[in-house]
């Protein structure tokens, strides 16, 4: 007759440890990559509901690039929660203080679903902003996003 369709259960899920270096890397593709990743769309098993992605452990977060004027130009708001208290950071505001790392976790976070799935898979992704992670221990595979497009990378 007609084949079964393949549905992962949370029990069979092989969770890996990838390391990328995000030195040089324009932040909007590096977030595609990283988001598809903790969904598990790489992998031929995906199951929509399950979360079958990896674990990602992103470090040198503080040396991301944007490209074009967006250092300059793009906003991350916030609101304070009173009346007329919203609040506007600009990137490079961000890149130069004190939790560079935002810039990519924000990045990320928007790409992924919004819901309980959503922040499951945003808990596996760590991101540090220098080029040392406590996770050696997990012996993390390292994935070069430099080499799978040309564009992924830029010089500052």
């Amino acid at each position: 007759m007609y084949g079964n369709t393949h549905s992962t259960k949370g029990a069979d899920v092989e969770k890996k440890w990838v390391v990328i270096d995000a030195k040089g890397l324009v932040v909007g593709r590096l977030a595609t990559i990283v988001a598809m990743r903790l969904r598990g769309k790489h992998k031929p098993s995906f199951t929509p509901h399950v979360d079958d992605g990896d674990n990602i452990i992103i470090v040198n977060a503080d040396k991301v690039v944007l490209t074009g004027r967006k250092v300059d130009q793009k906003m991350y708001y916030h609101h304070t929660g009173f009346i007329g208290g919203i609040k506007e950071r600009s990137a490079k505001f961000i890149l130069e203080g004190k939790y560079p790392e935002r810039i990519v976790e924000k990045a990320v976070e928007r790409m992924l679903p919004r819901g309980p799935l959503g922040r499951q898979q945003l808990s596996n992704l760590r991101v540090y902003k220098g080029p040392d992670h406590p996770h050696a221990a997990q012996n993390p595979v390292a994935l070069d996003v430099a080499v799978l497009n040309r564009k992924n990378s830029r010089s500052a």
